[in-house]
């Protein structure tokens, strides 16, 4: 509530968690340019196969968000304007670029050009889209419904969250709000497996908000123990153990699931679970010193982290260009110019995400970049008072402790 002592602070620019957020839209990418082609040999089924593991990097934005949104909103808990300064910034983050999309498509071009058949269909659906409802239309219909703007779903899911988790996070106490999450892990894991044992489709599953939310209360959680009196250090130190056990814990689950095809109603959501942990503690591995661990120096490599600057834009562009490729049929057409149908795949690959991040990056300097001034007019009245450097933690008491 607004009386609880204020929770220790995660301060300046973390930009190991920059890197993250790279690694997960590089991975969806994977999904979408790598993991829709059609394989011909063993050696492009491979390729095939290890690019649609790139959908666990919406497990790992979900984590992500969850860790980062909990600790804004912990970290302003008792300021002035708590609510108004939450939804402003995030409306002004989220709404400019997804709602400028959705008019692009669905009424600017059908009225200057015929819509392709398949984005014609969506438009007839268009309004589960400007509701946030997308996911809720996929899981009626069990499959991909939406062409052109499936991927969406998971914006619908994060704004759900962002809608009441401020509500929540105001209303309890920090040690209440852990025990609040690690109940929400398990009702989700819980309705997931129900769900699952009365043969609803796994589609359907992984895109229903309420089976989801267990991922984003994982990160949740973790920013909720990163703020008791001894602060992140202690997670962080343990992070890397806790990552391999967890990694080894999914590849038992994932090696049994494939040899046995026993229990998999049961396995599999627990294995969801799982994925969510190991993005869990591979957010924590990113905030460690960069001369202390290759993980980290990784993650805060310029290269990963200018692909997280820009995630969003590349999230929501990349899906509607990797349709467009299919539908022109790239690979087809690349083929007989290269002599190789794996290097076409791997010559659309490496346009498609240099498209992608091309036009992510216009948009976000043209104009994204437009809104996103206006957000300090809705900053936290005491953000800039003492913010310590990056990679540093604050304690009660005013004590400095390096993330090592």
């Amino acid at each position: 509530m607004r009386g609880d002592p204020k929770p220790a602070r995660i301060g300046g620019h973390l930009p190991g968690l920059d890197g993250v957020r790279g690694l997960a839209i590089l991975m969806v990418m994977a999904v979408h340019f790598v993991g829709d082609a059609t394989p011909r040999t063993f050696g492009e089924r491979l390729a095939v196969k290890l690019g649609n593991y790139g959908v666990l990097g919406v497990d790992a934005f979900f984590v992500l968000s969850g860790f980062l949104i909990t600790g804004l909103l912990l970290d302003a808990k008792g300021e002035p304007h708590y609510f108004r300064n939450f939804y402003a910034r995030r409306t002004l983050r989220i709404f400019p670029l997804y709602y400028s999309v959705l008019a692009l498509l669905f009424l600017v071009l059908p009225s200057v050009a015929a819509l392709p058949p398949a984005l014609e269909e969506s438009r007839v659906h268009q309004a589960w889209m400007w509701t946030y409802t997308a996911n809720f239309y996929i899981a009626a219909k069990a499959s991909w419904a939406l062409p052109y703007v499936s991927h969406f779903w998971s914006l619908a899911i994060e704004e759900h969250f962002y809608l009441l988790w401020p509500l929540v996070v105001f209303s309890f106490r920090r040690e209440t709000l852990e025990r609040i999450c690690l109940g929400v892990i398990v009702a989700a894991l819980a309705l997931r497996i129900g769900l699952s044992l009365l043969g609803t489709s796994e589609l359907s599953i992984s895109v229903l908000t309420p089976c989801r939310v267990d991922t984003l209360c994982v990160g949740a959680l973790l920013a909720a123990m990163a703020r008791r009196d001894q602060g992140v250090a202690p997670l962080v130190r343990r992070s890397g153990q806790a990552a391999l056990a967890i990694g080894a814990a999914t590849l038992l689950v994932s090696a049994f699931c494939a040899a046995t095809r026993m229990g998999l109603a049961v396995l599999h959501p627990i294995r969801g679970t799982l994925f969510a942990m190991f993005f869990g503690a591979v957010t924590l591995m990113s905030l460690r010193r960069s001369e202390q661990s290759l993980a980290a120096r990784a993650f805060q490599g310029s290269w990963l982290r200018t692909f997280g600057k820009y995630s969003y834009g590349l999230y929501v562009y990349h899906g509607v260009l990797s349709f467009q490729m299919l539908e022109w049929r790239v690979v087809d057409r690349l083929e007989p110019l290269l002599g190789s149908h794996p290097l076409a795949i791997a010559v659309q690959t490496v346009l498609g995400v240099g498209a992608s991040l091309l036009i992510s990056v216009l948009s976000y300097e043209l104009f994204e970049k437009r809104f996103l001034v206006l957000k300090r007019f809705f900053a936290p009245e005491t953000s800039s008072a003492a913010t310590p450097p990056p990679q540093a933690v604050v304690v009660p008491g005013a004590v400095e402790r390096r993330l090592d």
